[in-house]
């Protein structure tokens, strides 16, 4: 005899999980993060061998793998800078997936984000020329924020 007496088990943080309010907080359901979860262990060879050089800030920045901004998920992502790094593979050449390419950039620019798309064959053929221009994007001056620029407060004039 099982101990749920012939029903079939629970599912889905029923059971006694469900009672002191079971079934994983509200970010670990949402689909981008199942998606997220996923793609991070069915990775391009290309993501693979980028990922390898930028997981634990071997740059000195940190970036995340097969990150969700809702209502996608992003190749790489470090918040500090706000940057998004996209690998973009030979189906990135098709007309249809340039447009749809240029709707998320669009979409995740008016976030507030940059994105920054790589093409999968510099990956593979000039690993240090992508890493160049990953760190190059980082460090921008035009991407830093205003240190130690006070602006007049109330519209003064200087």
């Amino acid at each position: 005899m099982t101990d749920f007496d012939g029903l079939t088990p629970p599912r889905d943080g029923e059971g006694d999980r469900a009672k002191r309010g079971g079934g994983g907080s509200r970010f670990t359901r949402r689909p981008e993060t199942y998606a997220a979860r996923k793609l991070r262990k069915e990775m391009t060879l290309p993501e693979v061998l980028l990922w390898n050089r930028l997981r634990g800030k071997k740059l000195g920045i940190r970036f995340r793998s097969q990150h969700p901004i809702p209502p996608y998920v992003v190749d790489f992502y470090c918040a500090g800078a706000k940057l998004i790094v996209e690998i973009d593979g030979a189906v990135h050449d098709n007309a249809d997936q340039a447009g749809r390419d240029a709707k998320r950039d669009r979409a995740l620019s008016e976030k507030g984000y940059d994105v920054l798309r790589l093409p999968a064959s510099v990956i593979l053929r000039d690993m240090e020329a992508a890493l160049d221009a990953i760190v190059a994007r980082v460090e921008s001056p035009l991407r830093q924020p205003l240190r130690g620029c006070h602006l007049p407060a109330g519209g003064e004039d200087l």
